[in-house]
């Protein structure tokens, strides 16, 4: 193989930088430049006319896209029904019209953003009239805003998929990988559950579901990369890094939500390991496990299959083993 002058290596290294730099910044900038309601859940309860002037307004909102109506507007019995549909996750806020006036309810615990987003968009339509506006699951106060939570997920990710690729690394055998990646999402799940809540303070929920649900992301992302390491050698780790970074953490939704970003990756985001995880973490976090089957299965499919991965690479490799240990003659002159 020719060897490349120090001129070139030089000039290979600076391109091979400027590129990734390239793609990072359009993996993580492209989705949040892109974001807006689209087709988001949205109850309204109240008086008929009431009811249906809130619909025409919410359905002449602009969106981000032009083809896709900001707003999914579902219309819910009364005050109470509203609340139910928030606290279960089919909706991500409400406007209910009573003989008091409106009120909008929102939920900071599903997305600090998103019920930013409705306040403003409820207080353009009520105009003079304000509604007086009721966080129905509320985000925990030592963060508000959920940068925490939602800063956490790229750490979370990367040290995920470093963990995946150490054991294809330093580990042979099979069985020994399978340890590893399941010994590493218990214990970070239990550590990074203990960080959040106790250290942090940033999240306040069942310690033991928090833990799991961190667990699972984890354990799906290193289960990945130790897969496709295992059947493919460095180059399939490197694919499941890849995809994890700059593909499934950007499309994440973890400062907003899925149906923020633009079609269909908010939807291809929670298909994904860090997507799904978000999801879910909120469930356990803020709405007491609601909306956490979707994202469980998610993440289970991508444990079984990146440890079934592990167990093909190692299947594919024991017969040439085999082949090696069974010929004593190999032996005998392998130890002269």
């Amino acid at each position: 193989m020719p060897t490349l002058s120090p001129a070139r290596k030089i000039i290979a290294i600076v391109a091979g930088v400027v590129a990734l730099q390239a793609v990072m910044l359009f993996a993580f900038a492209w989705p949040q430049a892109n974001v807006g309601p689209r087709e988001l859940p949205v109850a309204v309860a109240g008086p008929e006319q009431a009811v249906g002037e809130i619909e025409s307004a919410l359905a002449d909102a602009p969106g981000p896209d032009d083809d896709v109506a900001a707003f999914d507007v579902v219309t819910v019995a009364d005050g109470a029904a509203a609340r139910r549909a928030i606290e279960d996750r089919d909706v991500y806020g409400a406007i209910v019209v009573s003989q008091t006036g409106p009120e909008l309810l929102v939920a900071s615990g599903g997305g600090p953003a998103v019920a930013q987003m409705l306040r403003s968009v409820a207080g353009e339509l009520a105009g003079d009239a304000q509604p007086v506006v009721e966080d129905v699951v509320p985000a925990d106060p030592d963060d508000p805003n959920g940068g925490g939570l939602a800063a956490a997920v790229l750490p979370l990710v990367i040290t995920s998929a470093a963990g995946g690729l150490l054991a294809v690394l330093a580990v042979r055998r099979t069985g020994l990988r399978l340890g590893a990646v399941v010994g590493l999402a218990v214990l970070s799940g239990l550590a990074a559950a203990a960080l959040l809540q106790y250290a942090l303070g940033i999240v306040d929920a069942s310690y033991l579901a928090l833990a799991g649900a961190l667990a699972m992301t984890v354990g799906a992302v290193a289960a990945l990369v130790a897969g496709l390491g295992a059947v493919l050698g460095g180059a399939g780790a490197a694919l499941g890094i890849l995809l994890m970074i700059f593909v499934g953490n950007p499309l994440s939704a973890a400062a907003s939500a899925p149906e923020m970003l633009p079609r269909p990756w908010g939807d291809v985001g929670q298909l994904m390991p860090p997507g799904a995880g978000v999801s879910l973490v909120r469930s356990v976090a803020f709405f007491d496990g609601a909306g956490a089957g979707g994202p469980l299965l998610v993440l289970t499919v991508w444990v079984l299959g990146g440890l079934a991965l592990v167990l093909l690479g190692g299947l594919r490799r024991q017969p040439a083993n085999v082949a090696v240990s069974s010929d004593p003659s190999d032996e005998v002159a392998a130890r002269a």
